[in-house]
């Protein structure tokens, strides 16, 4: 089982590309690994020929377990075998045990392996829970997305269509209720974010930003034909990543070591998924231009929810940007993300008036942003500059539209 991230400890093993006794080539696809963040393709490194599974599909494996064989060629590797394995057919029972192989066993794990590879076809997590809430045959609903794989909306339109359901849902019984299976990455979102709540010692600040200058800027340049697309989270963004350029000694975060100065002014956007949300990285924010960003973040985000990021594309950075403004809520105060130090949480726009110096009311545009930090690598006073530094960048916007 790869390590697909500094955070990852355990991975559930999704899916089996290759059936036993099968070649391959380096480069190709052998299995996929769910972990909380994405699903991800593990390619071979050489060519080879796949041998027995140890783990079933479905399974979750520690970091570093052995999860099944395969034989390179090398070294009389398969040849050399072939002797030792005849010696164990002959020693062998001629009647095998009673009773079927479980999934657990490596027999049972092969039997799984090669029927999930020749009868299932690649479905996201939300696909296969929403098939499961409303009985949908799975094998009869065409896929849309990569090497035909069966998403959310391929479901919803089997359901709209009449599909007829393979079994009627059973749900779990609850008092007052049904439960809702979580899959394995909701589980382990969810015990991450317990432990990030119980073992990061938060405090929050909020600051209100005015983006009277920003919103006529933007109406301005927003052009729906235009590419790239920009949108209000891309200037916040942009303002986040300068602050880091501005302060670059709050650009840490927690190791076991110490504070781990971070080199690139990396920020984190919160994409909401259908497997849940996901926080892909926006590389080197802060030094450049709003067009290159933009570039960068509308890519992440359609590889977010089209299910096919890279493990690499959501690991590092210090700071993310959960913006619920177009939720209408006021203020949102985040959960810091495990492997980071801070969140900013971003509200809608409200108009409201305040006093000029002369004390006269002027109306004006303002943002809510409540940024949580982990205080183990950063106190108040640093958690304020980089927030007075965000407010300043949102209130000349003109300053982030070039490197």
């Amino acid at each position: 089982m790869p390590k697909l991230g500094l955070t990852m400890t355990e991975g559930v093993l999704a899916e089996w590309t290759v059936p036993p006794g099968a070649r391959f080539k380096a480069g190709e696809c052998v299995f996929l690994v769910e972990n909380d963040k994405a699903a991800s393709e593990i390619a071979a490194e050489h060519d080879g020929v796949m041998g027995a599974p140890l783990v079933a599909v479905g399974q979750t494996v520690a970091v570093g377990d052995v999860v099944g064989h395969w034989d390179d060629g090398l070294d009389g590797g398969a040849a050399a075998a072939e002797p030792q394995r005849t010696a164990q057919a002959a020693e062998a029972p001629a009647t095998p045990p009673p009773g079927p192989a479980r999934a657990g066993t490596p027999a049972g794990a092969a039997a799984a392996v090669t029927a999930s590879v020749a009868e299932r076809r690649p479905v996201t997590p939300w696909a296969r829970q929403l098939a499961k809430r409303q009985g949908i045959d799975l094998s009869r609903v065409a896929g849309s997305g990569p090497r035909g794989r069966v998403r959310g909306r391929d479901v919803e339109a089997a359901a709209a269509a009449g599909l007829p359901a393979a079994a009627p849902v059973v749900a779990a019984p609850a008092p007052g209720g049904r439960v809702l299976p979580f899959t394995a990455p909701q589980h382990t979102i969810a015990s991450r974010m317990v432990a990030a709540k119980q073992q990061v010692p938060h405090f929050y600040l909020v600051r209100e930003a005015e983006v009277s200058a920003l919103l006529e800027l933007y109406a301005r340049l927003k052009d729906p034909q235009a590419e790239p697309r920009l949108t209000l989270n891309h200037f916040i963004v942009a303002a986040v990543g300068r602050a880091l350029v501005a302060h670059p000694d709050l650009n840490r975060v927690w190791c076991e070591q110490g504070a781990l100065l971070l080199d690139a002014p990396d920020v984190g956007i919160a994409v909401n998924t259908e497997r849940g949300l996901v926080v892909p990285m926006v590389r080197n924010v802060g030094r450049v231009g709003l067009g290159a960003l933009a570039r960068q973040a509308n890519a992440l985000v359609e590889r977010a929810r089209a299910g096919r990021l890279a493990a690499d594309e959501m690991a590092g950075g210090a700071i993310t940007v959960s913006n619920a403004g177009m939720h209408g809520l006021a203020a949102m105060a985040s959960i810091i993300v495990p492997g980071q130090s801070m969140i900013l949480g971003v509200g809608a726009v409200r108009e409201l008036f305040r006093p000029d110096a002369q004390g006269a009311p002027v109306l004006r545009r303002e943002v809510a942003l409540t940024l949580s930090v982990d205080h183990r690598v950063l106190d108040g006073v640093g958690g304020a500059a980089l927030l007075a530094a965000i407010v300043d960048a949102l209130a000349h916007p003109t300053r982030l539209l070039f490197d």
